[in-house]
């Protein structure tokens, strides 16, 4: 596909619709009163949002929700942690996720990546995730070409977990991210040329896993946390403003039962909360050393640090909108002997926060040390980029020879 310059905006916006939903605008008149801030849309937006797209379909199957699942290729990106309890040597994985499918043909998510377990309960792992946005044709304001250039994103991790007890696991990960959307042309009405945007980060992980009894039946209890994407900001000119990254903080249980030697059941949730500052609200009328003064919220012009901290208390309409930018996503799924999977899942968006809104579906297969799972994703309130679309993963697992345990929630 191939698009002009005016038209790239729409496509761009596409692929944050996923992550912010519709906007506002960010600015009122002095005098407005908080009452007024009651159910107004106030998304949080960053860079480089398509690190927070889900890239598994396991994951995908169960709304997207992955923090204190068992462990498994994919564990860097929802929980590192959780590779300090892999079996057998390691394993790897390898994801395709269509983008906009409905719109474009060449926008997609490609994911890989593989740990390897070591001595004394240490595990390394790495990933990479590739996000195109496809082909597209800049021309200026008047309709003179520009060029063609394809965009393109990539992080890059690399991992580490260890067991700090029989029963619990930390984990670290780095990350260089790369984002060129534009592939240094001028930007229209300016002097400016953009460049592309790099930055590094880093993400910092727990996970608690324990066997226990439940009503006469052999239980696994779980829990996970996971602050990801802890990093630099991003920019796309020399001297234009730097953007947050999706620094996200996620938490959340997971319990299966195992009903007996064929059956078992397990179910999770995640509460996600990104650790960026919020929009705030500022007064059209009145200036602060040359700029909009801040009516309600905090001013977002902040450091890294001072924004992770910032994000817990800077909604401007208090601890209510906090509470609303809270994300959640849980799933359950089912495993006939340990070969047949079945999933589902919800996620939950505020409806001012960007309000997705939707059911997932999924399935999964094993034979040997060969996985497949798909997943099918069902909006209930606005459209998704990826509805009616099907994912999928295939995975592969470096068994011990004494070891025949497939992939699954325990």
């Amino acid at each position: 596909m191939r698009y002009l310059l005016n038209k790239t905006g729409l496509i761009l916006c596409g692929l944050l619709f996923y992550f912010s939903g519709p906007a506002t605008a960010q600015s009122t008149q002095l005098g407005q009163n908080l009452e007024d801030l009651k159910g107004r849309i106030n998304t949080i937006t960053t860079a480089v949002p398509f690190l927070m797209i889900p890239p598994d379909a396991r994951a995908g199957g169960m709304g997207d929700m992955g923090v204190a699942t068992s462990p498994d290729a994919n564990s860097i990106h929802w929980n590192p942690s959780k590779l300090a309890f892999t079996e057998g040597k390691g394993g790897a994985s390898i994801a395709y996720v269509p983008w906009l499918r409905q719109l474009v043909d060449d926008i997609y998510l490609a994911y890989a990546s593989g740990h390897l377990k070591l001595k004394n309960g240490q595990s390394i792992g790495s990933s990479i995730r590739y996000f195109s946005l496809g082909n597209i044709d800049f021309t200026s304001s008047t309709g003179a070409p520009l060029g063609s250039y394809k965009p393109s994103e990539f992080a890059f991790d690399v991992a580490y977990a260890r067991l700090l007890s029989e029963d619990f696991s930390g984990g670290i990960a780095l990350r260089f991210i790369h984002s060129n959307l534009t592939g240094g042309i001028p930007i229209p009405g300016s002097n400016l040329t953009s460049k592309a945007g790099n930055s590094v980060a880093a993400d910092i992980s727990g996970y608690y896993r324990k066997d226990i009894e439940l009503g006469n039946k052999d239980a696994v209890l779980s829990a996970g946390f996971a602050i990801t994407n802890i990093g630099s900001k991003i920019s796309y000119t020399e001297t234009g403003e730097k953007d947050f990254i999706p620094i996200n903080l996620r938490i959340g249980p997971g319990l299966l039962l195992k009903l007996n030697d064929y059956n078992e059941l397990a179910f999770g949730i995640d509460f996600n909360k990104l650790l960026v500052p919020s929009p705030p609200i500022f007064d059209t009328a009145v200036l602060a050393n040359g700029e909009l003064a801040v009516l309600f919220g905090k001013n977002p012009d902040v450091s890294v640090a001072s924004g992770m901290f910032q994000s817990f208390s800077d909604a401007p309409d208090g601890f209510s909108e906090e509470l609303k930018e809270i994300n959640i996503a849980g799933g359950m799924e089912y495993w006939y002997d340990k070969q047949f999977a079945f999933r589902a899942g919800y996620f939950f968006e505020s409806a001012v926060k960007g309000n997705r809104k939707y059911f997932t579906l999924g399935a999964g297969l094993r034979y040997s040390v060969f996985g497949l799972d798909f997943s099918y994703l069902i909006p209930t309130e606005q459209r998704n980029p990826l509805e009616n679309t099907l994912r999928f993963t295939l995975t592969f697992r470096f068994e011990d020879e004494t070891s025949d345990d497939p992939e699954s929630f325990d």
